[in-house]
């Protein structure tokens, strides 16, 4: 502004008064073209299973550039809950990146039963897998009904930003990328790579070939299991940073960064002991060097990084018990079985009643029903009778009468949520808040998630870098909620089927 200022200044020393006027009219209305401000890069770090507290249970233990950099730097939504049942990954990824919930984006589950067949969330058969030849590769967002935050992005700068999604789970990574991600990547134990699907490109980039040359892992290794799935994990996510220059364009680019090994460790040792503690250091180890990174490489507040977690877990029935805290397991393999023997015997028919027991999900297979001449509201009601017989089962409700059950509010809003018709089943149960969906076994070590209480839906929130001050709140926030805020701060429109809430 000072050296027009100062240019005209000179035009007047020349050219006099009338011609400066003149020009200095044209100069007031023709005003400096301002810009949206947007930090260079968003980061999304999502992690499997990771439960609200290990923000302070592990504190003490994290080192100063990670998981407590986060803390002590950023802003943190302390009261952070998710509002649908069940608490599983698929419906977590999707979730927190659409603003939405299972009833409208059509992500019910993992898997789910769907005309009678089982149903692979991002199973797609009409593409290729690249990286390997197995069916590892053959994924796709086609089963997802919403729009993403990285959709809204590109619609909003005119697909001139870059979108790109890395996790060992191939839903964490697809989900999060969103439709239009130019690409996703997750990891193939087959072929002991990463991989990607013809729905994103026609072949892997040459950075990709030579990450996996110089990466791989012996085909069959279940690196998700390990430690080492976590530096594997952010390995990628800052090959694809440097590769794909995310940070360096004119517009905002996008990367979304999901740590399955948290998840696998912690089904198989459950929320306390060496290994969960292990692979929680091995993730504050590699976020602090990531974060390092993107110091370096896009700029210490350049960026905007939040943290978030898809879904909690349950502490192990057996550990509790010798705590004297009440806990017990619900095999539900063994409620399916005694279930289709009471319904086959109550109903009169011959054959398998009960296709699943899942996350509380109960799926009677309708068609068996309508050619046995059974009213299918009849099989539910004979099926909620049976569970409710059960002293371990708190509620049970038909899903397409859920506005009549006399269920707490709050419970009963997370199943209408949860429910996407032809998805989700025909009836939910709700056990009472010391069973879990675990196994009943005494030698039992291991853990689950799926249920509406605190410990598998109260999840972490945190907001880190450009233009986020430190504190913390307690206002009651869903997981919903994140997109919103993002998008707001980014001022792009939120998804097509959000449902929450910006918290700024």
């Amino acid at each position: 502004m000072r050296k027009k200022v100062n240019c005209l200044k000179k035009v007047f020393l020349r050219l006099g008064k009338p011609l400066l006027l003149v020009l200095m009219m044209i100069f007031c209305l023709c005003p400096v073209r301002a810009q949206v401000e947007r930090p260079k890069l968003v980061v999304g770090v999502m992690v499997d299973q990771m439960r609200w507290d290990y923000l302070y249970y592990y504190y003490n233990d994290y080192q100063q550039g990670g998981l407590r950099r986060l803390v002590d730097e950023g802003y943190s939504f302390e009261n952070t809950m998710i509002n649908y049942v069940p608490t599983v990954t698929a419906i977590g990824h999707s979730s927190v990146w659409t603003g939405s919930v299972p009833a409208l984006t059509g992500i019910a589950a993992n898997t789910w039963v769907e005309n009678g067949q089982p149903v692979y969330c991002c199973q797609d058969s009409a593409v290729r897998s690249l990286g390997s030849d197995s069916p590892e590769g053959r994924m796709s967002p086609h089963r997802m009904q919403a729009s993403t935050i990285g959709d809204q992005l590109h619609l909003a700068t005119d697909f001139r930003s870059k979108v790109i999604a890395v996790a060992l789970k191939d839903r964490a990574a697809i989900l999060p990328g969103g439709h239009s991600a130019d690409a996703a990547y997750w990891w193939d134990t087959s072929a002991g790579n990463f991989v990607s699907s013809t729905y994103y490109m026609d072949a892997l980039p040459q950075w990709v070939v030579d990450f996996n040359k110089k990466n791989h892992v012996k085909p069959g290794t279940d690196v998700k299991t390990s430690d080492q799935g976590v530096a594997l994990t952010f390995a990628m996510a800052k090959a694809a940073l440097e590769n794909e220059q995310l940070g360096q364009h004119a517009d905002p680019d996008l990367l979304c960064v999901s740590v399955s090994s948290t998840d696998a460790i912690g089904h198989t040792f459950s929320t306390r002991g060496k290994e969960n503690k292990s692979v929680y250091m091995e993730l504050d180890r590699q976020l602090a060097d990531f974060l390092q990174t993107l110091d370096a490489k896009v700029g210490r507040g350049n960026y905007l990084l939040f943290l978030t977690a898809d879904h909690g877990a349950v502490h192990n029935p057996n550990f509790l018990k010798e705590h004297k805290i009440p806990a017990a397991g619900v095999e539900t393999g063994k409620m399916a079985k005694a279930a289709n023997e009471y319904l086959q015997q109550a109903l009169g028919v011959a054959g398998k009643v009960v296709l699943q027991i899942s996350g509380g999900r109960v799926t009677l297979d309708d068609d068996l029903l309508r050619r046995s001449g059974v009213d299918i509201a009849r099989a539910r009601q004979t099926m909620i009778d049976w569970l409710l017989k059960d002293s371990r089962i708190r509620y049970a409700v038909d899903y397409d009468r859920v506005a009549e059950a006399t269920i707490p509010q709050p419970i009963k809003e997370r199943i209408v949520n949860g429910y996407f018709r032809g998805r989700s089943g025909d009836v939910f149960f709700v056990p009472r808040p010391e069973f879990n969906e675990n196994s009943d076994s005494p030698t039992f070590r291991g853990t689950t998630h799926g249920q509406w209480n605190p410990y598998d839906s109260h999840i972490p929130f945190v907001l880190f870098g450009w233009h986020v001050s430190h504190g913390q709140t307690s206002s009651p926030t869903r997981i919903v909620d994140i997109a919103p805020t993002i998008c707001s701060m980014l001022h792009i429109q939120m998804p097509s089927a959000c449902v929450g809430e910006s918290k700024l």
